[in-house]
């Protein structure tokens, strides 16, 4: 996910999505657990995608 891509968005659209990527962080963390985990780099993927968002979010809150 681009960060060009995040910008052009709406705080609903991106609070939607933060919800939607914790979810997905949640039940990757308990694949993980489980030893069910096919690619452990969803997880780096899924955090720093929820940062960028978190990101977004604070500078629309600056401006």
């Amino acid at each position: 996910m681009k960060v060009s891509e995040l910008r052009q968005k709406s705080k609903d659209e991106l609070g939607s999505m933060l919800l939607e990527l914790s979810r997905e962080q949640f039940n990757l963390k308990m694949q993980k657990g489980t030893g069910q985990l096919s690619k452990p780099d969803q997880i780096k993927r899924v955090r720093r995608n929820v940062a960028r968002i978190h990101t977004i979010l604070n500078e629309m809150a600056s401006a």
